[in-house]
């Protein structure tokens, strides 16, 4: 048997020696010598005791993948051999030498002997001469050196394949898991020796070798010399660096997919009671070499909290000796469940618990450390403390009380200086808001709410009820059948081996009642649209749900419910009007409270996200139950069909592109019963309606907002872990916390008689002039014909069947439009007489999003018109004139014109306001040419209340008055540029009247084209008088934000063709012409902003370039990253099909370069614009205002619309008077500019634009 394994390492050896080239054979030569030494060392062992054969066979593969990471760490070196020095290691004849490497390591490069040890093992090779490998090394040098003048050519030549590694730790960074590192080193650093006592050259053979050594020394130098000159011109792939970088990224990513797999795995063993099933799974992991690389310190502490609960202290003991034999550290959860098994353990010997203690003062932990930074469930605190005081009596947990101070200058005063802060109080008392609690707890803990959907006033026919009815029935028998089929698929995945260890799905299905899952199918069968739906979406759908419904059961599970009462119920004291005034923040109260409350599990708990893979495969699995088991009779709706079973979801396949994707489509036959019976009951997941109560302060990455089910701080791609890692490093997150808990705290009310007006119009016909969707009944009817009909020509059967699949485009288009009206409506008519608040989160720039998905005030302008602010304040003495203004503002008129010119319009206009207000439907139909028809007649209706009551300054106003920025991205570039010219067309410096930069952008525009016109294009001729605002105004306003001029030139396509008069046949040319005439207009306009521009996408360029994904830090603190990524595919398999997952965001792979540039700018203004909103929040909050925001537009009562204006001026001065573009630029060299080999990059990056001096900036409002 060793000779055949011998055999294979010779012929293993040889083909890679072919494959790679002489250049590493040298190395190699030293490799094989390493193995003939192991192979001695392991013969000798095995004499004194012999292995069992699965240890042996084991052994051998633990052999082979070392030599295969040696052999993939060579040919990634090959081509840098000039860089290191190669000593070779004799492999003794007898057991008399040493193990390889460890002879004495000489520390200067004069001492090394080149020749005595660097034969191989080769019989006849002679002590005192050096091997031809190292003779054909030497030549090799000695030849780059004669020719110096190519060196720079090769270099950039293997640059693109490898860095060129500067130091050890370059080429440490290189090496696998299982790799030696003391064969190959820096020439100039580190070298090893064979003991000069067990091997005595001649001293010919030592001269010589000094001799030799010096010259190589010498050459060596020359070359390393030569090289580092030539290191400025190396592109950023050469750094070592760089290289050391991605090497750590990737492994610290390499497992996550995988680790977190496993450890949801094991969790949900232990949720379902499945103890055996979770610890063999541990185990078989444990037991295997390659899967075991894959485990980390907290699979073990999942069994370890297991037997803790127990009490089973031999099997703690059991598992820390896995821990170690894994080469892993026990962390403070380790000796948490360890202490806490002891605290459960009557009469526990306090020797043991001293020796647990004394050995994680070992390991650098503390005790106030298991209680400052543990997660507790249930009663593990208290058990914990019970194994402290048992030792030492006295001992009490210090509380965690110290606020790190925020480090943003801008906000330094905001929370040092609150002597004049007015923070704002609920119009509640304490006792409703504790009630308003329990009904949103409640909630919560169904995980669903049914409500009536707005078409239940429709009259009901006879055939609706015959629907509704059969509907009912058939309902009922698929959640038997679905049930019974469940169950018969649990027991067969049952049986699987508990030892295996693969993962597979019964775990997860034994999380929730089976019944649960049944009522989580059979939901997701109503609100199929008749088109069908993605199987990948429908099956992340499915798994999302199951995982919220587990989450919350969890927390329940946990004893988290009782605990969060208690705090919340305590914490609406400080927002309750019946109670005392507090000088503190809504975080600060918080954790102030969870402080008193120590006791008990942590609210913050450390719940596994499931990976998106297991989500898919959970989801598949459930549609694959539906497709295979819901059935239904072919002749329902027509008696004359033979009567057959006929599945209600079919699986097929469509194409999207080029790609084929597998679709789940309803059967016409259950399409035709649903769009008929028209039912009247709409069950949604419960986050998707608003919060009955005040949410939960965000106090950290990982908890606030709502009560019980899980949410994200930071949206991100299903998948993407980037964001989360940065988020949980960042020690001071406050300011930008404290401003999502203002914008959360803001209660919301319906205005009804606006409502009542649009679901009027629902339920009529919908009107597309106001933005209400029609029912289907008014969709185009699809034309059916026959294709194999030959009395149709194939012109005429290509025109039919064109047809057929525009009024199929046209019919989904319709009934998700459709769809979405009623989602909203519904939730709006829901909450009609309540009172409620939206909690707030962010996308990785930093811009804030209400967490419920469909009704919102980020929505469309019928969504925004029914919601206005649960607290009135009286108008004042300004307010109606603002309510005035707002309106005008609305109709997209007067955009030129003054406050004081938009105000006498609104004067002249009363009589159409007022005739609004009150004959909205049946009057002069005034507000109907608003730009936002139904915010318009709102305004119009609070505008008529107000000037009819008695006193109109004393007019309790609910109505949000907007501010919007004016297109807010040029602003931000034209401040950090100091553009006077710039800053001007965007309201930034003191002007007679508003400017508007569109209109203004058009006016250039048609300066460019009368020109043209005249110098005889007849593209120009053909645009004269159709050069509007409205034609330029979405590109220029999305140039800031990175459009390209193909995106630009389908932007105003689409305009053009709204204009009926625009030939048609001209729209192609127009917009080509108009694009360019746009970004030639801006650049003239804005001269800072293309110069900037251009830094951002070239810094950008550079980092991505180097294989780094771009970073930074906004002027608040939060740090953000662009998860732009190569795409990856990955294949999930599956009984209905293979699903290919399209992965951007794997930080696995390198950046993706175009997405990384092209993104920068966008992103980096996006974040500008986030952060000067949460300060203008922030001030705003201390002042006592009602506040909210669209983005860059701003909501608040008319009485404050002054005061809001002045801190947004202020806010917006206050962020760029800082250093934003130098502060970037030093954090972007300090991060990616570390090493040797960035002067290109160094340059480029420290070459941002000049600033040039501060302007006193302002925004005017509109």
């Amino acid at each position: 048997m060793k000779v055949k394994c011998f055999f294979f390492f010779f012929f293993f050896f040889f083909i890679t020696v072919l494959l790679i080239g002489s250049n590493i054979s040298c190395v190699l030569s030293v490799l094989f010598s390493e193995t003939l030494l192991w192979l001695q060392q392991r013969n000798f062992s095995s004499l004194i005791k012999r292995e069992d054969g699965k240890k042996r066979a084991l052994e051998r593969f633990q052999l082979l993948d070392v030599l295969e990471a040696r052999i993939q760490q060579l040919q990634s070196d090959v081509l840098d051999v000039q860089h290191v020095k190669v000593q070779v290691i004799k492999a003794p004849s007898s057991g008399r030498g040493g193990p390889p490497g460890r002879g004495p390591k000489n520390k200067t490069q004069e001492k090394t002997d080149f020749p005595k040890s660097a034969h191989s093992g080769t019989k006849g090779a002679s002590k005192s001469q050096p091997s031809r490998w190292m003779e054909k090394l030497s030549q090799e040098k000695k030849n780059k050196i004669k020719k110096q003048q190519h060196l720079q050519q090769k270099i950039q030549k293997t640059v693109d394949e490898k860095p060129a590694p500067k130091a050890k730790k370059s080429k440490s960074s290189q090496m696998l898991p299982g790799t030696s590192h003391k064969i190959i080193s820096s020439a100039a650093q580190k070298t090893i020796t064979t003991d000069s006592k067990k091997q005595v050259p001649s001293r010919e053979g030592q001269r010589q070798s000094a001799k030799d050594a010096e010259a190589r020394a010498k050459e060596i130098a020359e070359v390393e010399e030569l090289e580092k000159r030539l290191s400025q011109q190396v592109s950023q792939w050469a750094s070592s660096t760089n290289s050391e970088r991605l090497v750590v990224d990737s492994d610290a990513n390499t497992c996550g997919d995988i680790q977190s797999s496993l450890r949801s795995y094991l969790e949900a063993c232990v949720f379902a009671g499945d103890i055996e099933r979770a610890h063999q799974f541990l185990l078989s992991q444990h037991r295997t070499m390659n899967r075991r690389k894959q485990l980390n310190i907290e699979m073990y502490n999942i069994m370890m909290r297991v037997w803790a609960k127990k009490g089973t202290l031999s099997h703690i003991g059991r598992i820390f000796i896995l821990v170690e034999e894994a080469g892993l550290k026990p962390n403070l959860g380790s000796y948490c469940a360890a202490l806490e098994c002891m605290g459960r353990t009557p009469n526990c010997s306090p020797r043991v618990i001293n020796r647990c203690l004394s050995q994680m003062e070992e390991d650098g932990l503390s005790v106030d450390d298991l209680f400052s930074q543990c997660v507790f469930r249930q009663d593990e605190r208290d058990m914990l403390l019970r194994a402290v005081r048992t030792v030492q009596p006295d001992y009490q947990p210090k509380p965690n009380t110290t606020l790190t101070p925020c480090a943003s200058p801008l906000v330094q005063d905001f929370y040092s200086q609150r002597a004049d802060h007015q923070y704002p109080k609920l119009d509640f008392s304490q006792e409703e808001l504790q009630e308003r609690f329990k009904r949103q707890l409640s909630m919560e803990q169904a995980c669903t709410v049914t409500i009536d959907s707005v078409e239940v006033a429709m009259p009901v026919t006879e055939n609706m009820t015959k629907m509704r009815e059969l509907l009912a029935e058939h309902r009922s028998q698929w959640q038997k059948t679905l049930l019974q089929a469940l169950r018969e698929s649990k027991m067969i995945l049952a049986k699987t081996n508990t030892k295996d260890y693969r993962l597979n799905l019964y775990p997860y299905l034994c999380l929730l009642e089976d019944r649960e899952y049944v009522d989580i199918m059979i939901q997701s069968v109503s609100s199929l649209p008749p088109s069908g739906e993605s199987l990948k979406i429908l099956a992340r759908d499915l798994g999302n749900r199951l995982y919220t419904k587990y989450c919350v059961q969890q927390k329940g599970r946990n004893q988290i419910v009782e605990k969060l009462s208690n705090i919340y119920n305590a914490y609406t004291d400080l927002l309750a009007k019946d109670t005392k005034v507090y000088d503190v923040l809504p975080r600060e109260q918080w954790c102030q409270l969870e402080t008193e409350h120590s006791s008990g599990p942590t609210l913050q708990g450390d719940e596994t996200h499931w990976p998106y893979t297991v989500t898919v495969e959970l989801g598949t699995y459930m549609v694959d139950l539906m497709v295979k088991n819901l059935k239904i009779n072919s002749d329902i709706l027509n008696p004359a069909c033979d009567r057959k079973l006929i599945p209600i979801l079919y699986h097929m396949y469509t194409f999207r592109s080029t790609r084929q994707v597998g679709f789940i489509k309803p059967h016409p036959i259950l399409t035709q019963m649903l769009q008929e019976a028209m039912e009247t009951k709409l069950t949604f997941d419960s986050y998707v309606i608003p919060m009955l109560c005040p949410p939960v302060p965000w106090i950290s990455a990982k908890f606030g907002a709502y009560l019980l089910t899980p949410t994200k701080l930071m949206r991100a791609i299903d998948g993407a872990t980037q964001h989360e890692l940065l988020l949980e490093k960042c020690q001071n997150l406050h300011a930008v916390l404290d401003s999502l808990n203002q914008l959360g705290t803001c209660a919301w009310r319906i205005n009804k008689p606006l409502l009542d007006i649009i679901i009027s119009i629902f339920n009529d016909r919908g009107s597309d002039k106001l933005d209400i969707p029609p029912p289907m009944s008014e969709a185009p009817k699809i034309p059916h014909f026959n294709p194999q009909d030959p009395s149709y020509t194939s012109t005429e059967k290509a025109h039919m069947k064109r047809e057929v699949i525009k009024a199929k485009k046209k019919c989904s288009e319709m009934h998700s439009l459709r769809m979405d009206a009623l989602y909203k409506l519904s939730i709006a008519n829901y909450m009609r007489d309540e009172i409620f608040w939206f909690p707030h989160n962010m996308d990785f720039r930093g811009r804030t999003y209400p967490c419920p998905p469909y009704f919102n005030h980020l929505g469309s302008d019928v969504t925004r018109a029914i919601l206005v602010f649960a607290e009135g304040k009286p108008l004042g003495p300004k307010g109606l004139d603002w309510l005035k203004i707002h309106l005008v503002n609305l109709t997209g008129l007067k955009k030129r014109s003054s406050l004081q010119g938009r105000l006498e319009y609104a004067n002249s206009i009363m009589e159409d306001i007022l005739d609004s207000a009150d004959n909205p439907l049946n009057g002069k139909k005034w507000w109907m040419n608003a730009d936002e028809p139904w915010q318009a007649l709102a305004c119009c209706m609070e505008i008529a209340n107000a000037v009819r009551s008695p006193d109109p300054t004393r007019f309790i106003s609910h109505f949000p008055v907007h501010q919007d920025g004016s297109c807010n991205g040029l602003q931000h570039y034209a401040a950090l540029g100091r553009d006077v010219i710039g800053a001007t067309s965007v309201n930034l410096m003191p002007c007679d009247v508003p400017q508007d930069v569109y209109s203004g952008v058009a006016q250039q525009v048609e300066e460019f084209r009368a020109r043209d016109a005249e110098s005889g294009l007849k593209i120009a001729q053909v645009l004269e008088g159709f050069i509007s605002r409205k034609v330029v105004k979405q590109t220029v306003m999305t140039v800031v934000y990175g459009v390209t001029r193909y995106g630009g030139r389908l932007q105003i396509e689409k305009r053009l063709k709204e204009i009926d008069e625009f030939p048609k046949e001209y729209v192609w040319d127009a917009s080509h012409y108009l694009v360019r005439q746009v970004f030639t207009g801006l650049k003239e306009m804005f001269t800072g902003t293309r110069e900037i521009q251009d830094w951002l996408t070239e810094s950008a360029r550079l980092i991505s370039k180097s294989g780094r994904t771009v970073e930074w830090v906004t002027p608040l603190g939060l740090p953000i990253i662009q998860p732009y990524h190569r795409t990856r595919y990955q294949v999930l398999k599956s009984t209905m099909q293979h699903i290919n997952l399209q992965i951007s965001h794997d930080a696995k792979e390198r950046p993706d370069t175009v997405k990384q540039k092209n993104a920068f700018p966008p992103n980096f203004i996006h974040s500008l614009d986030s952060t000067h909103m949460m300060l203008t929040a922030l001030h705003c909050y201390s002042a006592g205002l009602t506040f909210v925001s669209v983005h860059d537009c701003f909501w608040t009562h008319a009485l404050t619309v002054d005061t809001m204006n002045k801190v947004c001026r202020e806010q917006f001065v206050a962020l760029h008077s800082q250093p934003i573009l130098q502060e970037l630029s030093n954090f972007l060299l300090h991060k990616y500019c570390t090493g040797l080999l960035h002067q290109k990059k160094q340059f480029i990056l420290r070459l941002y634009p000049d600033t040039g001096p501060n302007h006193s900036f302002f925004i005017n409002a509109k």
